[in-house]
């Protein structure tokens, strides 16, 4: 087994904070069922709705320097959703030749004529994001006019932005919008911005600017972008100033979204009836010893301390339960007699726990107890109070951990979201299906129902399943907040006080990232790489 202080991986393009792709950390109840190609949630709907749109997405179009992405921010920070991607259209640019790189050099490349784009990748890339799938963007570096060694990693979002140049001159990425807007800017607006970008952020000298504009610049605006302004469903004139018309397509977009997260929840709620529990569930053999400690930790009387005590006693007969699903081959050793026994071992790479933040903190212990050297990855979720999705804040898994089986543990699973976002996470980082575990004290049968038939493969373990929640999506007859009762907090916003407030680290060699609880009680998270 390998030592559990390996390096981790630094994927933070798809956490909130990070710039590059801006995403600030939300996900979607979309899912592809763990490599099958389908929408997995697909599979609950009529043949007629499977062609729905995964995303709402928006394509912007506009001549250089018109203000697009400026407009795109100004949607994004009016749009205030949970799960944003703004995807750039400049990074598509294809890979010069040795004899395109000279030419660039001398600014003699047409870098605004449409055979300058990867369309072909580009339409893939943003398919898959509206599937929900996560996808590798490349890096374009100006200076070299070159993609850089290293592509950053985004996740499918509830809403993508895709803004450039030539957005709209593709009709596989047109049908690929659910709006189309052309920013509209006076020329001579246009060509200052350009010069004061080309000559400050890329290192061109000012008679280049000039000679690359009045070659190609203006001529390609004039030829391939200002004639696809009639394919917009709105124009906005003089970019991120015109506050009214950006107005008018962020209450579109949420019109959108309300829409479709009603049908989606609708789904989830109803999905389950009447149907009996998946058999990728089993539930811990209630014995008199599993009934006493669940008698103990669900009594409201029950101190912090015996709380603390018997649900650890109840999460290691969990893990060890939950051991015995994964994969053993027979083997035959020598004994000290002398004798052969024939026995079984682990016929795995390797098994790696991953905890949901903060609750799902607590089984680690139980886990290390019984896997020597186990390695441990942690996702931090928190549920947005505003819109009642749950956000992924903090991330950090080893770099390899496509090759073990994971054991997914998050103490208590109501409705699933936040397992299934997990899940997802996982899958993303190439796990495969039936190589995950989940393992959870109390789970809701909504939320069994949920995860099974959102990822079908994966093996779900609990100690029980109880029937219902109430109005606040707590299970009942539950446990209580189990993070709560364990650590001593109330959940409440005054549980810390302000001068109180001490940031949560959590560093490797990979990333750096301060976690922080806000005055709502909830983390917040801030990361450089």
């Amino acid at each position: 087994m390998e030592d559990s202080h390996q390096a981790f991986s630094d994927d933070m393009s798809t956490l909130p904070g990070y710039t590059g792709a801006r995403i600030s950390g939300c996900w979607s109840l979309r899912t592809d069922g763990g490599g099958s190609g389908e929408d997995s949630l697909d599979r609950l709907l009529p043949p007629v709705s499977t062609s729905r749109r995964k995303s709402s997405t928006l394509g912007l179009c506009g001549g250089s320097a018109s203000g697009k992405t400026t407009v795109a921010n100004k949607i994004i920070e009016a749009l205030d959703v949970p799960w944003v991607v703004l995807l750039s259209m400049d990074s598509f640019y294809k890979v010069l030749s040795p004899e395109e790189q000279a030419l660039a050099a001398n600014n003699d490349y047409n870098f605004d004529h449409p055979g300058a784009f990867d369309f072909e990748l580009l339409v893939t890339t943003l398919r898959k994001l509206k599937q929900g799938k996560s996808v590798k963007i490349p890096v374009y570096d100006f200076t070299t006019h070159g993609r850089q060694k290293d592509w950053k990693n985004v996740y499918g979002a509830s809403v993508i932005i895709f803004e450039g140049i030539l957005s709209f001159a593709d009709k596989e990425l047109l049908q690929l919008m659910d709006m189309k807007i052309f920013v509209d800017t006076d020329s001579d607006i246009r060509l200052v911005r350009r010069l004061r970008r080309d000559i400050t952020e890329r290192g061109r000298d000012i008679e280049g600017v000039i000679k690359q504009y009045n070659k190609f610049v203006k001529p390609a605006f004039e030829q391939y972008i200002e004639p696809t302004m009639r394919l917009a469903d709105i124009v906005v004139p003089r970019g991120g100033g015109n506050m009214v018309a950006i107005d008018l397509i962020v209450q579109h977009v949420h019109s959108q979204l309300e829409e479709r997260e009603i049908s989606v929840r609708a789904l989830l709620a109803t999905a389950h009836q009447s149907q009996p529990l998946p058999q990728t569930l089993s539930v811990l053999e209630s014995t008199p010893q599993v009934r006493g400690l669940h008698t103990i930790i669900r009594n409201k009387d029950t101190s912090r301390d015996e709380f603390i005590f018997y649900s650890k006693r109840l999460m290691r007969l969990l893990i060890e339960h939950a051991l015995s699903f994964l994969p053993s081959k027979a083997c035959t050793i020598q004994t000290p007699q002398g004798q052969e026994y024939k026995g079984r071992r682990f016929s795995g790479k390797g098994i790696t726990g991953v905890s949901v933040l903060r609750a799902g903190e607590t089984m680690e212990p139980a886990l290390r107890a019984v896997c020597k050297d186990v390695r441990i990855g942690k996702i931090l979720i928190q549920t947005n109070l505003d819109s009642g999705e749950p956000e992924l804040h903090y991330l950090r898994l080893p770099r390899d951990i496509s090759e073990d089986h994971v054991i997914l543990m998050d103490s208590t699973v109501s409705t699933g979201a936040a397992a299934m976002m997990a899940l997802r996470v996982l899958l993303d980082h190439d796990v495969q299906e039936d190589k995950i575990v989940l393992v959870s004290l109390l789970m809701a049968e909504l939320g069994v129902h949920s995860v099974a038939y959102a990822f079908p493969r994966v093996k779900i373990i609990t100690t029980a399943v109880d029937k219902s929640l109430d109005d606040l999506l707590h299970v009942i007859p539950g446990i209580g907040d189990f993070g709560d009762r364990y650590f001593g907090t109330d959940g409440s916003s005054s549980w810390i006080d302000e001068e109180q407030q001490e940031p949560l680290s959590c560093s490797s060699e990979a990333s750096n990232t301060s976690l922080t609880r806000n005055s709502d009680g909830h983390f917040v998270g801030k990361y450089s790489i």
